[in-house]
């Protein structure tokens, strides 16, 4: 008998230490996404290289255009936009009931207060502090090109963001879906309004096209091939063994942009070095903005930590993608406003990777 407690209590204590290093394990972000401002560095380098030696040889791209979209530019883009829409399980948005002071939070902070703070911050670095390095025309541009990130909040890389601070994966999937849902309806307007006040003028056939083409038809695509596949093989084997696949696909085709829009903008940038420090600087303070923002707001709301992380982690990052691609519909591939989305690419991942520092030292 006293061996057989002895035996209980042992086996309690190994099962104890089990759970317990489960618990402690680091979590790791991914290679790719880890080191994701180096290949947009190095693509920078060799996108202005390619655009430097071959002069206008390369011409010819840029004009390959259906409505505006470039199509080279298109196919890369929904290359990258699908495998994230894949992710999205609009069925999980039953569950919103469950969390609604979250879910008004996200929204609130993503589509009632992002897009205007980071037309704000533009408008205040490109038009009034930064008028001895960039002529009126190209600050026009630089900050439609702000506008254009500030309106698409994230959709895939908050994923990884939740994940590395322990974030309920299931919520933020409903934070996502509901997100991809609004910008169906809600990022043409708003768009549309801020560049208006910039005096832009909006070619709004173009701005439809570009929704079509990058949000609508990936989203469907994504929701039919997550939903027949589930079906068939089950949600695990869609998980471990089909979503990998995609990876190298997206990541292919996002440095292969990079490298072609800097392979246009590479004597914007010789002849002004500095632009690319200028233009991260209103867009980190963007970012920190609506983080700490998000993050007070969460915790007046008394949300756990689980919730109130990946909620600030959304409306702090960015949908790059879409913003990239837009822009270049709107502007063309050398425009100042393609820029300035490229540079979201580059200074995201090691800002949005400091506040997941800050989210898990101020767990709560």
């Amino acid at each position: 008998m006293i061996n057989l407690s002895v035996r209980i209590i042992n086996v309690k204590k190994i099962i104890y230490f089990k759970i317990i290093d489960m618990n402690t394990e680091k979590k790791q972000i991914g290679f790719f996404e880890k080191y994701l401002s180096l290949w947009v560095a190095i693509c920078i380098v060799i996108g202005i290289s390619v655009g430097y030696f071959s002069g206008d040889s390369i011409d010819f791209l840029s004009r390959m255009e259906i409505y505006k979209v470039n199509i080279p530019i298109a196919i890369l883009i929904w290359l990258m936009i699908y495998p994230m829409m894949l992710q999205v399980d609009f069925s999980s948005i039953k569950n919103i009931r469950k969390r609604p002071k979250a879910l008004i939070l996200t929204i609130t902070i993503n589509w009632l207060i992002k897009p205007f703070t980071m037309a704000f911050f533009a408008w205040i670095f490109f038009s009034k502090l930064y008028t001895a390095f960039i002529q009126p025309e190209q600050a026009t541009e630089y900050i439609a090109g702000a506008i254009l990130l500030g309106a698409a909040p994230c959709t895939a890389m908050v994923f990884v963001w939740s994940y590395l601070t322990d974030g309920d994966p299931n919520y933020t999937l409903v934070q996502v879906s509901v997100n991809d849902l609004i910008i169906l309806i809600a990022f043409i307007p708003i768009v549309g309004f801020l560049l208006g006040i910039t005096d832009i003028q909006i070619p709004y056939d173009t701005l439809i096209a570009s929704i079509l083409v990058f949000v609508v038809v990936p989203l469907l695509a994504g929701y039919i091939t997550h939903k027949l596949i589930v079906k068939r093989r089950g949600i695990k084997w869609f998980k471990d063994e089909f979503l990998p696949k995609f990876k190298p696909v997206s990541i292919f085709a996002l440095l292969m942009t990079l490298v072609l829009l800097f392979s246009f903008q590479g004597n914007i940038i010789i002849d002004n070095p500095l632009i690319i420090l200028l233009i991260a600087i209103p867009l980190s303070l963007q970012t920190y903005f609506i983080f700490f923002i998000s993050w007070g707001a969460g915790k007046y709301l008394k949300l756990p930590h689980a919730i109130c992380s990946p909620s600030a982690m959304i409306g702090a990052s960015n949908f790059f993608e879409l913003a990239v691609a837009v822009a270049i519909a709107l502007f063309g591939l050398n425009s100042p406003a393609a820029l300035v989305t490229v540079v979201g690419v580059l200074v995201e991942v090691p800002i949005m990777l400091s506040l997941v520092r800050l989210a898990n030292k101020w767990k709560y």
